[in-house]
């Protein structure tokens, strides 16, 4: 588990601040529910914030299927941010919107060129990598529609849009927030990958590596 855990987390640099608190159950409720989109973090909260989140093994409704061809997005996970996401296309998003409310949430995820394509991806590029996604309408940018922007814990040397990518959703990390700042929004961002890496190496969440929903 310990050699499994330092593996995960050489695909990100770890930022020591911690992120705003985290009240969530391990079942998200329903979509209708906007919890948090209001809700502006403050200190005391951002002090007190699990580093593990979830039960020892996925449970209802997880694992949450996702795929679909890469979608240009808005241009600014990558640039505003330091975290470059990819975007899954509107009618890939109804697992989601049945299963669960907005928030953030981790798992794994694999891009594959569509069969027959040419590929510049590397062979590591097309393993099953471990992602953070942030499923919703994203209040700091004041979405007008709801996405999901999956952040794959990887460095790409290659953009892939229109390639094939299928993301299991296996838990919830906390609800969307309304941030007054993008350093306190980057900072969450960091301690999100930190909680999606710590809680994806128990063996219960292991597993889903080799599912057989990704490409072998």
């Amino acid at each position: 588990m310990f050699a499994l855990l330092s593996f995960l987390l050489s695909f990100f640099k770890t930022g020591d601040a911690p992120g705003e608190s985290l009240s969530s159950p391990s079942v998200p409720a329903s979509s209708n529910e906007t919890v948090g989109l209001d809700a502006v973090p403050d200190e005391s909260f951002r002090t007190s914030r699990p580093d593990i989140v979830g039960p020892d093994a996925p449970d209802a409704p997880f694992p949450i299927k996702l795929s679909g061809p890469v979608q240009h997005g808005f241009g600014r996970g990558g640039k505003d941010l330091g975290c470059p996401t990819a975007n899954l296309p509107d009618d890939s998003l109804p697992p989601m919107i049945d299963a669960a409310k907005t928030g953030v949430y981790y798992g794994y995820a694999q891009v594959t060129p569509s069969e027959g394509t040419p590929s510049s991806l590397s062979d590591q590029d097309v393993c099953v990598l471990p992602m953070v996604m942030s499923f919703g309408w994203n209040p700091f940018y004041k979405n007008e529609r709801m996405t999901a922007e999956i952040h794959i814990m990887h460095e790409f040397k290659t953009d892939f849009y229109g390639y094939d990518m299928k993301a299991l959703v296996l838990g919830y990390i906390r609800p969307e927030l309304h941030y007054t700042s993008r350093e306190a929004l980057i900072e969450d961002i960091e301690f999100d990958k930190k909680v999606a890496l710590k809680s994806m190496a128990r063996p219960g969440y292991q597993k889903y590596m080799s599912d057989p929903f990704f490409t072998a």
